[in-house]
């Protein structure tokens, strides 16, 4: 019997999370409060809490076969090893996989050249050298434990309900432009995808870049959403008059084209949106504009 645990359900888990429940799956998720247990219960899973102080329950690894791990890491690296490295490395034969969900930021900048898994990782942002960390301390439990721990470095993400066409609709969108800032992009329904290919085939301490075919400037997805939703392309806004919140200029701080030959090559991943025009053309279609 297949059981998943995610520690956090946010955008990505949850993609997964629906897929595997219809697919039969027992699936647990971890919320940092009781009210979002709760709410993961009323999803008919099995909700529970942490928030990173204090361990789960001694049963609450009881039965898991897979894990996802996508909670934020602190100045000290991962939350959840902090409280259960020795659990995971005592079970280590219990699982049959685990997946630490990164980002592509641990890579750095690199003026919009190509980086790949081989990369050298430089992290330049706080964010990128706290994933670092975490992704190192789960890499040392395979080599030293055995505990079968892959990398899955996410690119930025959008899909249904969280993407450029909301901003457009609702006026917030901005057409940044930063001379030579180039980003890559994933559709969620694409990171279960991958996620679901590699537990088909699963690669010990291996890492993975998810991301779609085509990295792109961040102007350039704006002005075909407008395109396709028949609205006016915003104006030009320099990058140094943005007024752009923290998270936002942090994905600023970093220029890169990546690549995904290694979840085509060695999964087998099939993208069902292989660039955001794809995907951007799908959302629109759902919300029926």
């Amino acid at each position: 019997m297949n059981h998943i645990l995610f520690f956090g359900l946010g955008f990505s888990a949850k993609a997964l999370a629906e897929r595997l429940a219809r697919q039969g799956w027992t699936v647990s998720a971890t919320s940092r409060s009781e009210t979002g247990a709760a709410a993961i219960r009323a999803m008919g899973y099995r909700g529970l809490v942490f928030d990173g102080s204090k361990p789960l329950p001694p049963e609450a690894l009881d039965g898991v076969t897979h894990v996802v791990n996508s909670a934020p890491p602190g100045d000290d690296g991962d939350p959840v090893l902090r409280q259960h490295a020795a659990d995971f490395a005592a079970r280590a034969q219990q699982f049959q996989w685990v997946a630490y969900l990164s980002t592509t930021g641990v890579y750095g900048d690199h003026g919009g050249g190509l980086v790949t898994e081989d990369t050298p990782l430089t992290p330049n942002t706080e964010r990128g050298h706290k994933r670092l960390l975490a992704e190192t301390q789960w890499l040392e439990l395979w080599r030293t434990d055995g505990l079968p721990v892959m990398i899955f470095r996410l690119a930025g993400i959008y899909g249904p309900g969280r993407n450029q066409l909301l901003s457009l609709i609702d006026g917030t969108a901005k057409r940044v432009i930063k001379q030579g800032q180039i980003f890559s992009r994933i559709h969620v329904a694409d990171i279960a995808n991958t996620l679901q290919a590699s537990i088909a085939h699963p690669h010990p301490g291996r890492a993975y870049n998810v991301c779609d075919d085509e990295a792109c400037p961040p102007q350039d997805v704006v002005e075909f959403g407008a395109e396709l939703l028949g609205l006016a392309v915003p104006p030009d806004v320099p990058f140094e008059a943005a007024q752009l919140s923290p998270m936002a200029k942090s994905f600023y701080a970093d220029s890169k084209r990546v690549s995904n030959d290694r979840i085509v090559k060695e999964l087998g991943v099939r993208l069902s949106y292989p660039t955001y025009r794809e995907g951007l053309a799908a959302i629109a279609r759902e919300m029926g504009t």
